[in-house]
């Protein structure tokens, strides 16, 4: 077993796994840039610095973030611990004062015995066991050589992402399933007329939009421009561009709509269903407002908003394993949004499991990832099964996870049960493969 792990990146996923390896008793070397080099969104050189925002989401069991973060605690996450000690009153999201947490993430690090912290920027991957956790701003030098050992096409560096909906929250009197000309039935379609396509326009074009950082300004290019943007050039733009109707016929009418939204289905389940073409820089509660005037998906569920920023993140389904190594070089585990996972909880998480793997490695057991009925397996699970060619970063939502044997209805209900089932399910999951279960990550759902 080698005596030294490095873990470079000493952000929340590079944090997670360098305090779990250490805690398994193995030294660790945790690399972080800053100060020595800073990044266009850091400000300090704290570990864990937050450079968004200073929420994590929902604690809500029955929330897919409340029951990812319920996944961590059993796990033993640094991350939350760290929030309940900087925590602002945010209701029922987990909300910190920044500087606070920051200071409790590095405090945190700086006191597992077994972790070295250097100041130095990583310029290539290290020879031995290293989980690699550079976040969406890498620097260059290491995403030349993170190419170098995953291969040309293995990084992207610009996200254009569409909104996506669960299938049970689309109405069924009007979505109705077809491809143009009958080549392709797996879409799903929404039929506008023209005045309903009209009022959306009208809806779209006065949309506010997200303004970034500085730092996450980017270059539209035409093969992906924001779908407002589509719409400014013109009333009929959209028309003839990827709302088309060509080639469909809605069975409610017998005729061609003006207009059509199409969905493509995310998952083999059919949970989770992606609006084509609609990626977009509207604000969340626009995009809740204007897509909602779309026929099909006025009380639709959104699993995922659309945006448009800069980023770099992995091929995980083309080029690392289920676990996230590269397959010729399994005891070098990628984490945190680099993988292709969106947020802060999700980038933790994905720390936290390869500090786990990573261990397991090193000893010579295979690596592990937690059954799909739970959060963090779903996630996983969608990260090495997404289609190679159109994946792009996913966060926590209840599309990930099996699907309940049978249908409820009732939306809370359902989000109950799949939470139960999810705590059940990993905690089974650690029992088997010993892996030590936090107590009050037992508690039932309240």
């Amino acid at each position: 077993m080698s005596d030294t792990v490095t873990v470079v990146g000493g952000g929340l996923a590079g944090c997670e796994a360098a305090i779990h390896v250490a805690r398994s008793g193995l030294s660790v070397r945790l690399l972080e840039m800053r100060p020595v080099r800073m990044t266009e969104a850091h400000q300090s050189d704290q570990l864990g610095e937050l450079v968004c925002t200073n929420s994590f989401k929902s604690e809500a069991p029955a929330n897919a973030h409340g029951q990812l973060k319920r996944e961590m605690r059993a796990l033993g996450s640094t991350l939350l611990a760290a929030a309940d000690q900087s925590r602002v009153a945010a209701g029922s999201a987990l909300a910190v004062d920044r500087n606070l947490f920051a200071i409790a993430m590095t405090d945190a690090v700086g006191a597992e015995d077994n972790i070295e912290i250097r100041r130095e920027e990583c310029g290539e991957i290290p020879d031995g066991p290293a989980v690699i956790a550079t976040g969406p701003l890498t620097s260059d030098v290491l995403s030349e050589s993170i190419k170098a050992l995953i291969g040309d096409g293995g990084l992207a560096f610009f996200d254009a992402i569409a909104p996506i909906v669960h299938r049970d929250s689309l109405d069924e009197s009007i979505v109705f399933a077809a491809g143009r000309f009958d080549e392709d039935a797996d879409y799903l379609n929404c039929p506008m007329d023209k005045v309903e396509y009209e009022n959306f326009i009208t809806a779209l074009q006065s949309g506010e939009s997200y303004e970034g950082h500085d730092w996450d300004k980017v270059p539209y290019f035409e093969g992906c421009l924001p779908i407002e943007v589509m719409a400014s050039r013109g009333v009929d733009t959209l028309r003839f561009g990827p709302m088309k109707p060509i080639g469909l016929i809605d069975p409610s009418t017998g005729t061609r709509p003006w207009a059509v939204v199409q969905l493509r289905r995310e998952d083999r389940a059919g949970q989770m269903w992606n609006i084509v073409g609609f990626q977009t820089r509207l604000r969340v509660g626009e995009q809740r407002r204007v897509f909602g005037l779309i026929p099909g998906l006025t009380d639709a569920e959104f699993l995922r908003w659309g945006s448009i920023h800069r980023n770099t993140y992995l091929n995980f389904p083309e080029r690392l394993t289920e676990y996230g190594a590269p397959c010729d070089r399994p005891n070098v585990i990628f984490a945190g949004q680099l993988t292709g996972v969106e947020g802060y909880v999700e980038s933790a998480a994905s720390g936290i499991l390869a500090g786990i793997n990573l261990v397991r490695i090193l000893r010579g057991l295979r690596a592990i990832v937690p059954p799909p009925t739970t959060m963090l397996g779903g996630l996983f699970r969608y990260l090495r099964e997404a289609t190679p060619g159109k994946f792009q970063p996913m966060n926590s939502n209840w599309g990930l996870v099996d699907p309940l044997q049978e249908r409820v209805r009732d939306k809370k209900v359902k989000r109950e049960l799949l939470a139960e089932r999810a705590q059940s399910d990993l905690l089974a999951w650690m029992k088997e493969h010993s892996l030590k279960v936090v107590p009050e990550a037992t508690a039932a759902i309240v």
